[in-house]
């Protein structure tokens, strides 16, 4: 299969060090993901993120028990961070973390390539629209973290 794209943003009425610090803890991974996915990570203690930080994470997915692991491959702070899937679901799964100022607060950009086993039909069935869902929430999450705008 092709990889697919997605791509979400947000503006958040915040500084960019502010916000970036926020993704720079690994361990707030957990809050910007929905309870649906019953998402813990397992990786024991402190979690210092930089290029081979390896972090293994449990969820469930449609009832079913997932094991993920991920690996920050570029990390560039506080403007961009990638996080490449190692052991998951995914045949393909890369996410880049964009950072930038803009407008006295900062504009996050997420961009996921991902390739699912199944091809177009998994994708279109089930992939894709839960994709879509986790990153609805995730924007939901941070605005409300972060604040609106006045």
């Amino acid at each position: 299969m092709k990889p697919r794209v997605l791509h979400s943003e947000i503006w958040l009425p915040k500084r960019l060090d502010e916000v970036f610090s926020f993704f720079a803890d690994a361990r707030n991974l957990q809050a910007m993901t929905p309870g649906w996915l019953d998402f813990s990570i397992l990786t024991p203690g402190s979690i210092v993120m930089q290029p081979g930080t390896r972090i293994d994470y449990r969820l469930r997915l449609r009832g079913f028990p997932i094991r993920w692991q991920s690996e920050i491959t570029a990390w560039d702070p506080p403007h961009r961070f990638v996080d490449e899937q190692r052991r998951g679901p995914y045949t393909l799964w890369a996410h880049e973390h964009l950072f930038k100022a803009r407008d006295n607060g900062t504009s996050v950009e997420d961009s996921v390539r991902y390739a699912v086993f199944g091809g177009k039909l998994v994708d279109w069935l089930f992939v894709r629209r839960d994709v879509e869902r986790i990153f609805q929430f995730r924007r939901e999450k941070l605005q409300s973290l972060f604040g609106q705008a006045l």
